[in-house]
């Protein structure tokens, strides 16, 4: 006999996405959303500035699905690696919110599972007038913590999203994200700097 049996239900963590945040953030300052065509909306949420100057803008949405391998014969509605994207910077650039939005809704539009050491090329400017077109995502867990969801649901891990120059991007993709971030480390360069010029890369 053939079993018939409903799998779980999909969840939506959208609700308690918002809610962690704020609980790291504080209030949201503005938001924003963004409608793709075979996606669900995707919100981006700014919080700040913080008493150094930075705002930190937060999609919620990415994770109402699991980011499904494209290479699955069949997705699992409700298990599976669920993200959130981050980004932090100094001054603010609100320009970043489309930009933004667009980024978390490419698990959805391209199949893409998106992991740290990942990198995320916008084709474009990050913000308008910004020198960066692509971002690296980080290891989650510093500025957010892990929000658990119920089993069988993985947690929404929440992804700091670290901007790259075109030069910067190109020289990631020759010789890997850890020898550009220690790159930056060694310069000691602030990534949160809105202005900041390429790390010398010799």
């Amino acid at each position: 006999m053939f079993d018939f049996t409903p799998g779980p239900e999909p969840i939506d963590p959208t609700p308690q996405v918002e809610a962690h945040l704020t609980a790291a953030f504080g209030e949201p300052t503005g938001r924003a959303g963004v409608t793709f065509v075979g996606a669900d909306r995707i919100e981006v949420l700014r919080f700040g500035p913080d008493t150094e100057g930075v705002l930190r803008y937060a999609t919620v949405g990415m994770s109402r699905a699991p980011m499904a391998d494209p290479a699955a014969a069949l997705a699992d509605p409700v298990a599976g690696p669920r993200a959130e994207l981050v980004l932090s910077v100094r001054g603010g650039h609100d320009s970043v919110l489309r930009p933004l939005a667009v980024l978390g809704a490419t698990p959805q539009v391209e199949g893409l599972v998106i992991a740290p050491g990942a990198s995320l090329d916008l084709g474009g400017p990050l913000w308008e007038g910004g020198a960066f077109h692509a971002v690296l995502v980080a290891e989650p867990g510093g500025l957010v913590v892990d929000l658990p969801l119920p089993a069988p649901a993985d947690p929404v891990r929440f992804f700091p999203l670290l901007p790259m120059t075109p030069a910067e991007a190109a020289w990631k993709r020759a010789q890997g994200a850890e020898a550009l971030q220690e790159k930056w480390l060694r310069h000691a360069t602030d990534l949160r700097d809105p202005d900041r010029r390429a790390v010398p890369l010799g």
